[in-house]
C-alpha cells in the first residue's frame, strides 16, 4: 500500500472514531471555546462525541513526531469535567469509584474508573482533589451523560453535591519533551516542583488555571483547565508564540491517538467498555479493595479478580508495511485467537503496530501468527505493551 492509499496513520479515522456512539445527530457539532483559532490555522475538524475538533491541522505524522521530539499542542475542550463537593465528597468517591479516592492528597491526582455493578467500566477517569472537599472529575466526551448520570445517581445519602461544569472550562493540552522550558516563562509554578499525577491552582500568561501535569501521549507535559473557557485562545496563543523557538506544533486528534497507541494506553470504546472489567483490560491495579467502604461494582469484582482470564491485551508488531486497524482478526498458526482493538501506522517505530484482545491461555512465546488484512495473512510479532517508553 502506498502512504496515501492505507498508509496515513489517521486515513479513515477508524480508531479514536470506533470508541464515539455512532447514533444520528440530533444537532449541530458544538464548537469549542478555540473554534475560531483552529479555522485560522486550517484544522481539518471532524464531529467527535458531539464536538467539533480539529483532527489534524497538516500531516499528523508531524503532528505525532513533534510530540515526541520536540512539543505539541492540543484543544482537549470536549472533556467533561464534573466538580464533586462536600464534607463526604470523598466517602462519596470511594463508594461512586473503583479507586481509593480518599487517600489522594490534595493537589495530586489519580487515574481511575467507574463501573457498572456488573463491573463492566462505564469510563475511565482522572481525579484531581483540589481541597480536602473539592475533587475535580474529567471524563471522557463520549461518556460525560453516562458518568454525570451515574454520579447523580449513586449521590443520594451522601452530604456531597454532584455539578457538571463541562461548559464552563476549557482544556488545553501541552506535550512532549520541550514542554518546561516552553511553559516555564509563562506560569508563576516552579515547574520542577509538579510531580506527575498532581494538579495545583497557578497562572499560565496571567490567566487563572488548574495545571497539571498528566497527559495522554507518553511524553511528559502539563493539561491547562481554563475557567472560564472564553481564556484560552488567548491562553493558547502565548503557547504557541513561546513555543516557537522549540519546534511547537499544533496537534489534533489523529496525533493523540497515535500517540497514546504508542505509549500502550487504552481507550475507551476499543480497549475499554461496559462488558469488560478492568481486570479483563489488564487495568486490575485500579480496583483498590483494600477500601474499608463498599463500593459499586465490588462483588462482582472481587469474582472477576480471582477468574482466569478469558481474554488478554497484548501488542503487535506488523513485519510488513500494511496498516492493523480495529476489528482485524488475529491468528495463530492459521487459527482465529483474538482481534485488534486499535490499530494504525507507528511514526515512531517506523512499523504496523496494533493492540489486541487474544485467548487469555494462549501462548505467545511460540508459532506464526498473523492478521487478516483483507484476506491477506499479513505477519505479526506479539509484544508486551507497551510500544514506546521515554527517557525519564
Amino acid at each position: 500500500m502506498t502512504e496515501g492509499e492505507d498508509g496515513n496513520a489517521f486515513a479513515d479515522s477508524t480508531s479514536i472514531l470506533s470508541g464515539v456512539p455512532m447514533t444520528e445527530p440530533t444537532s449541530a457539532p458544538r464548537p469549542t471555546p478555540l473554534h475560531a483559532v483552529h479555522e485560522r490555522l486550517g484544522a481539518t475538524l471532524v464531529d467527535f462525541a458531539g464536538w467539533l475538533m480539529p483532527l489534524r491541522y497538516g500531516s499528523e505524522t508531524a503532528e505525532h513526531k513533534a510530540v515526541r521530539e520536540h512539543a505539541g499542542l492540543f484543544d482537549l475542550s470536549h472533556m467533561g469535567e464534573i466538580s464533586v463537593t462536600g464534607p463526604q465528597a470523598a466517602a462519596f468517591l470511594d463508594y461512586a469509584l473503583v479507586g481509593h479516592l480518599s487517600k489522594v492528597k490534595v493537589g495530586r491526582a489519580r487515574y481511575t474508573m467507574i463501573t457498572a455493578a456488573d463491573g463492566g467500566v462505564l469510563d475511565d477517569l482522572i481525579v484531581y482533589r483540589l481541597g480536602e472537599e473539592e475533587y475535580l472529575v474529567v471524563a471522557n466526551a463520549a461518556n460525560h451523560d453516562t458518568v454525570v448520570a451515574a454520579l447523580t445517581e449513586r449521590v443520594a445519602g451522601f452530604d456531597a453535591r454532584v455539578e457538571d461544569q463541562s461548559a464552563e472550562y476549557a482544556l488545553i493540552a501541552l506535550q512532549g519533551p520541550e514542554a518546561v522550558r516552553i511553559l516555564g516563562p509563562l506560569t508563576d509554578a516552579d515547574l520542577s516542583g509538579i510531580k506527575y499525577y498532581a494538579g495545583y491552582a497557578h497562572t499560565v500568561a496571567g490567566y487563572p488555571v488548574l495545571l497539571a501535569r498528566t497527559g495522554y501521549t507518553g511524553e511528559d507535559g502539563f493539561e491547562i483547565f481554563l475557567r472560564p473557557g472564553s481564556d484560552a485562545p488567548a491562553v493558547w496563543d502565548a503557547l504557541l508564540a513561546a513555543g516557537e523557538p522549540y519546534g511547537l506544533t499544533p496537534a489534533g486528534l489523529s496525533a493523540r491517538d497515535t500517540l497514546r497507541l504508542e505509549a500502550g494506553m487504552p481507550l475507551y470504546g476499543n480497549e475499554l467498555s461496559a462488558e469488560l472489567t478492568p481486570f479483563d483490560a489488564g487495568q486490575g491495579r485500579v480496583v483498590k479493595f483494600e477500601k474499608d467502604s463498599d463500593f459499586v461494582g465490588r462483588a462482582a469484582l472481587a469474582k472477576a479478580a480471582e477468574t482466569e482470564r478469558t481474554r488478554r491485551l497484548v501488542g503487535l508488531i506488523g513485519r510488513g508495511r500494511r496498516p492493523l486497524r480495529n476489528g482485524q482478526e488475529v491468528l495463530r498458526e492459521g487459527t482465529p485467537v483474538g482481534s485488534i482493538t486499535s490499530g494504525a501506522p507507528s511514526p515512531t517505530l517506523g512499523k504496523p503496530i496494533a493492540m489486541a484482545y487474544v485467548d487469555g491461555d494462549l501462548d505467545i512465546t511460540s508459532g506464526e501468527f498473523t492478521v487478516d488484512v483483507r484476506g491477506r495473512a499479513e505477519a505479526v510479532d506479539v509484544v508486551e505493551l507497551p510500544f514506546y517508553k521515554r527517557d525519564r
